[in-house]
């Protein structure tokens, strides 16, 4: 096996799930993560079907649907709650899995950091990458608290504002695509039991999603505002005044949000390196490589992917350069395919009036081109 040691930067969802398809395989793994404090955070995430076949790979795809709600359906809505149709959503997975889960972020972080240290994952909180020397041909890691290590493979799963992707010589910087979000956990109706999404209101998009039995992650799609109120703890008062003029089941979600609620609101950015993710031994993958608008839901099977599919190759019998072409020649097709059509589908909805606008088929069709394997 020509890799042995393996470092990953990063222990969010990408870096978990490569720390334990590297150490299922026999490698010994050492994860790094730059907060000092490693469980989950976040609101609620739209996990498709080839994000749970990546996670049935490792090993943890019951824990997270005890806790998940799935469903095969999206529905597509007026502004006033009326249908204007269903979708099933392809199963990107595989027909013997869920097309689609919905879950706490935080579930699912907590899941993969019990199953990391079971796996036996050195693991290292409050550090980071200084610095890196590959002359040697392993490369050669001093880390921000001035120790240092050798490994096979350095890998930065690191997000999308990667410190990694400067540092092993990759120019690329995320940047806006001219709309942003604001994202709830609120009481689930009982009325939901599938992703749905309004349309033809006085913002982008509203929508929503069951993510346990009952809590439901609840979104608005908006311009972007003053970037002074970007942070996990948004004015509800801007919410309710930014969400007025959605009825239906989101309507009643806005109306009965406490006034405690933690508002998240960002503006949404996109990253593609197209190119080479490595430089010798040392690479990015996940949305340190590419980051996509969250408009197809997307976003983390192409992560979980990027992780599965490198560790099946640098653990093969092949030599790790071969193995990362390998890797490239697979996986950045079909990340730029998601990305393109991720950002044509913000276009459309910030331009609803564009020629060919057709957001339902834009969504459906690149679903469809996933259930091939990855």
């Amino acid at each position: 096996m020509p890799v042995n040691k393996v470092l990953v930067v990063g222990g969010g969802i990408t870096g978990s799930v490569l720390c334990l398809a590297l150490a299922q395989r026999g490698v010994e793994v050492e994860l790094v993560e730059v907060s000092p404090q490693w469980f989950g955070v976040g609101h609620g995430i739209t996990i498709q079907g080839n994000a749970l076949k990546a996670l049935r790979s490792v090993g943890v795809l019951d824990r997270v649907l005890a806790s998940a709600v799935p469903f095969d359906l999206m529905r597509l809505r007026r502004a006033d709650g009326g249908l204007i149709t269903e979708l099933e959503t392809p199963h990107t997975g595989g027909a013997d899995l869920p097309s689609t889960a919905g879950a706490l972020r935080s579930d699912l972080q907590n899941v993969l950091c019990d199953a990391v240290y079971a796996h036996g994952v050195t693991v290292r909180l409050g550090l980071s990458v200084r610095g890196l020397d590959q002359s040697g041909g392993p490369v050669d890691v001093t880390f921000t608290d001035g120790s240092t290590g050798r490994y096979d493979l350095v890998v930065g799963a690191d997000g999308i504002n990667s410190a990694m992707r400067a540092l092993i010589g990759i120019a690329a910087k995320p940047h806006p695509v001219g709309m942003s979000i604001f994202r709830v956990v609120a009481r689930r109706p009982a009325e939901m039991d599938c992703a749905e999404v309004y349309y033809g209101g006085p913002r982008y998009k509203a929508g929503y999603s069951p993510i346990s039995a009952d809590q439901c992650y609840a979104y608005l799609l908006d311009e972007n505002l003053d970037a002074a109120l970007i942070g996990p703890r948004a004015s509800l008062d801007l919410l309710r005044e930014r969400g007025a003029g959605y009825g239906g089941t989101w309507g009643k979600i806005l109306a009965a949000l406490p006034d405690d609620t933690a508002v998240d609101y960002r503006w949404i950015e996109a990253v593609l390196v197209d190119e080479d993710w490595h430089r010798g031994r040392a690479m990015v993958i996940g949305d340190a490589a590419h980051a996509c608008p969250p408009l197809i839901a997307q976003g983390a099977a192409m992560c979980m992917e990027d992780a599965v599919l490198l560790a099946e190759l640098v653990t093969a019998d092949e030599p790790v350069d071969r193995a990362l072409d390998r890797f490239m020649a697979r996986r950045l097709p079909r990340v730029r395919m998601v990305l393109d059509n991720s950002i044509r589908l913000a276009e459309w909805e910030i331009h609803p009036d564009s020629p060919g606008a057709d957001p339902a088929r834009i969504m459906s069709e690149t679903l469809a081109s996933l259930t091939v394997a990855a």
